[in-house]
C-alpha cells in the first residue's frame, strides 16, 4: 500500500492587514514561504488586497485581514475589495450564489442572492469534467455567466462560448474555452488584452496570435496576462513595469520613488516604451502581443497565477518559479528584490516539497505543496 503523502498551504508576501500568511508573527510582510496555520484542512484560498478567504475541506469559509468572519456550507469563494462572493450548498443539486459586503463579517443578509442548479437533465453529478459542472468563481458553475465587482455584478456570456476557465484582472477578463482558445476583453491601455493595440474591447475577442495552439490555463494580473499551453509552454503579455513579463525593465540607476510607485499602482502615471519588433528599447514596459517565455532548464509549466505586478508558475515536476515586483516578499526568495526573469523558489526544493497549486493575491502568494514521493 502506497504511503499517504502530506500536503500543506504556504503563504508569503504582504500581510499589512493581518491576513492569514504563515505564522502570523509579521506585521507587514513575509519574505519566505511559511506554512499556514491549520493548513491541513484548507482546500482553497482566494486573496484580495487587504484580506484573504480560506475554504476548509468541511465547507467552512474563514476571512482574515481587514475583515473577519466565517460561514459554513461553502463550495467556492471569490474575494475582492468591493465584493465577497460565496457558492453555498442548498441541498440536492441546488447551489446559492451569495454576494456580500466584505466588511459584513458574513452576518445579516447578503447584498444579493441567485439560485443556481448544477448539472442538466441526463448528466450525472459525479462527472465533474462535463461542461455543466465546469467553472469556479468568478465563473459560475453553469458556465454561462460570471461575477464582477461592479453592478450588475452577474454578467452573461454568449451561449456559443463553451467556457472552461475565466479570470479577472484589474480592468480586463480572460476566457479559456473548451477548445483551448483564449478570448479577452475589457480595458487594454497596458496591452493586457494581447491584440496588439492599447484599445479596449467591449466583448470577448479571440486572441488571433494564439490560433492553432491549445491552451490549458489562463491567468490575469493587475495589467498583464499569462496562458499555459497543453504542451507546457508559457505565453505572456501586457504591462512589464516591474518585470512581471520577464522582459527588461528600467535600469537600477532609475529607481522610482515611493510616490511614483503609488501612482503606477493606481494607473495614474505611465511612461512606457512599447515593444516594437526590430526596434531597440531601453526597457520594455508594454508587450501588446503574447510572447513565448522559456523557463530555466526547459521546464514545462502546468499552472500560472498573477498578482498585481508579479507572476508565479508551477512546473510539471513541481517547482515554483516567480518573478516581477517583490517589495513585500511576494516572490518568496527571502528578500524584497524585484526580478525580470523567472527564478525558482528554493524553499520548496530544499525541503523536497512538490508544488501542486499557486494562487496570487495582489501583493502576496499562496502555494499548496506536498511531500515528494520517496524513490
Amino acid at each position: 500500500m502506497a504511503e499517504k503523502r502530506h500536503g500543506a498551504w504556504f503563504g508569503f508576501g504582504f500581510c499589512g492587514f493581518g491576513q492569514a500568511l504563515g505564522s502570523g508573527n509579521s506585521h507587514h510582510s513575509v519574505h519566505s514561504p511559511e506554512p499556514l496555520r491549520a493548513s491541513d484542512d484548507i482546500c482553497q484560498v482566494s486573496a484580495s488586497w487587504s484580506y484573504t478567504a480560506l475554504v476548509t475541506r468541511g465547507g467552512r469559509v474563514e476571512l482574515s485581514g481587514s475583515v473577519s468572519g466565517a460561514a459554513d456550507g461553502c463550495r467556492d469563494v471569490w474575494a475582492s475589495e468591493g465584493l465577497l462572493v460565496l457558492l453555498r450548498n442548498k441541498g440536492g443539486s441546488s447551489t446559492e450564489l451569495q454576494a456580500w459586503e466584505p466588511g459584513s463579517a458574513l452576518q445579516g443578509e447578503p447584498l444579493w442572492v441567485r439560485n443556481l442548479v448544477s448539472g442538466a437533465k441526463g448528466q450525472g453529478e459525479d462527472e465533474p469534467g462535463r461542461e455543466s459542472m465546469m467553472g469556479t468563481l468568478p465563473l459560475l458553475p453553469c458556465a454561462r455567466a460570471y461575477v464582477t465587482p461592479e453592478p450588475p455584478f452577474c454578467q452573461p456570456l454568449a451561449p456559443e462560448l463553451r467556457v472552461h476557465q475565466l479570470e479577472l484582472g484589474a480592468e480586463h477578463a480572460l476566457l479559456l474555452c473548451a477548445a483551448g482558445q483564449v478570448f479577452s476583453w475589457g480595458g487594454g491601455r497596458h496591452g493586457q488584452l494581447g491584440h496588439g493595440t492599447l484599445e479596449a474591447e467591449p466583448e470577448p475577442r479571440l486572441l488571433e496570435a494564439l490560433q492553432g495552439l491549445r491552451m490549458a490555463k489562463v491567468a490575469a494580473g493587475g495589467w498583464h496576462s499569462v496562458c499555459v499551453s497543453e504542451t507546457g509552454d508559457i505565453y505572456i503579455w501586457g504591462w512589464n513595469e516591474s518585470g512581471q513579463l520577464a522582459l527588461p525593465t528600467r535600469s537600477g540607476t532609475e529607481k522610482k520613488t515611493e510616490r511614483e510607485e503609488e501612482l503606477n499602482e493606481d494607473g495614474l502615471k505611465e511612461e512606457a516604451a512599447v515593444a516594437d519588433v526590430g526596434a531597440p528599447a531601453h526597457f520594455i514596459a508594454i508587450q501588446p502581443f503574447p510572447a513565448l517565455l522559456d523557463l530555466p532548464l526547459g521546464s514545462d509549466a502546468v499552472m500560472a497565477s498573477c498578482g498585481s505586478r508579479h507572476t508565479a508558475v508551477v512546473t510539471r515536476t513541481g517547482e515554483l518559479y516567480t518573478w516581477g515586483w517583490g517589495k513585500y516578499g511576494q516572490l518568496g526568495h527571502k528578500d524584497s528584490t524585484s526580478l525580470d526573469r523567472p527564478c525558482c523558489v528554493e524553499y520548496f526544493a530544499e525541503r523536497q516539497l512538490e508544488v501542486r497549486a499557486v494562487t496570487c493575491g495582489p501583493w502576496n502568494t499562496y502555494v499548496y505543496a506536498m511531500e515528494r514521493e520517496k524513490s
